[in-house]
């Protein structure tokens, strides 16, 4: 009857429906119980906790987060408040994996052998190059990830695919966290690691390079997995304009949602930065 007052009178529909109009306007105005007010409360908490994330999160994720900020829930509950109110994670669409390892340089051999997790910050960092449509041609991205705690340490957008890229997002991550001899950075087999130039700049800072076998996206499957979720989370919902416009929303996303706010499950649903600062805590 509440639905339909604009419609109807009350007095018809209480007619039709054969219900007393005083005992309608007791309802009307009867106050929502406990239950129904948490019920609202944790409605609300999940809808704002899907939002803040750019309707990136699926229920597990959102239920962890409100965890975060001491709301007790379960999946099951999250979900269905979720599916109530239409609140789809918008991660769908398919990523492909693309490489270029089609040259004569030489390349190093898998010394990282999938071991992707090390128990110190800058003791392996992998690295890969990703494309990114946009109205001016395609752009691309390189980063360098720490395995330590999933943080990008270093990364670039560019107009061009050349090596310059990939040791410009080098020098960021060298000079973000000045990491020590013999750090081992892991890329694929792609033109860009294995040139001259970019060996040139591993050995002077005396690393040791690793590289994935050939065609096997598996041995950097941590590097691929941050692709995948920039694509599907970020790139594929929006139609960059430029290099500058593609740096200014990369940033948002690399600095200010991934490294400091996105959960992440291999480090217990914590995010890189916050990860980083409970380990130096535990060690202090």
């Amino acid at each position: 009857m509440k639905e339909f007052r604009s419609e109807f009178s009350v007095k018809k529909m209480a007619k039709v429906l054969e219900v007393s109009r005083s005992g309608y306007y007791e309802w009307a105005g009867r106050l929502p119980g406990p239950r129904s007010l948490t019920r609202l409360r944790l409605r609300a908490e999940v809808k704002a906790a899907f939002e803040a994330t750019g309707s990136r999160y699926g229920s597990v994720k959102v239920m962890e987060e409100l965890q975060r900020q001491g709301i007790n829930c379960r999946r099951k509950r999250v979900a269905n408040l979720m599916r109530e109110q239409g609140l789809r994670s918008k991660v769908k669409r398919k990523y492909r994996v693309t490489t270029d390892s089609r040259h004569s340089y030489p390349v190093a051999p898998n010394i990282l052998n999938r071991e992707f997790t090390t128990n110190s910050p800058n003791r392996v960092w992998t690295s890969d190059i990703t494309y990114l449509s946009s109205r001016s041609g395609w752009l691309y991205l390189a980063f360098f990830m720490d395995l330590y705690s999933r943080m990008i340490v270093g990364w670039c957008v560019s107009k061009s695919l050349g090596h310059e890229m990939v040791l410009s997002a080098l020098s960021r991550a060298i000079g973000r966290r000045r990491p020590p001899e013999g750090l081992l950075i892991h890329s694929d087999r792609g033109v860009q690691y294995c040139c001259e130039g970019f060996r040139e700049v591993i050995s002077q800072h005396k690393f040791v390079q690793s590289m994935s076998r050939k065609g096997n996206c598996w041995d950097n499957a941590v590097s691929e997995s941050f692709i995948r979720s920039l694509k599907t989370e970020l790139i594929y919902h929006i139609n960059l304009v430029d290099v500058d416009h593609a740096h200014q929303v990369l940033f948002e996303y690399i600095e200010s949602f991934y490294n400091a706010k996105r959960l992440h499950a291999t480090l217990g649903y914590v995010p890189p930065v916050e990860y980083e600062t409970r380990q130096l805590a535990k060690c202090a």
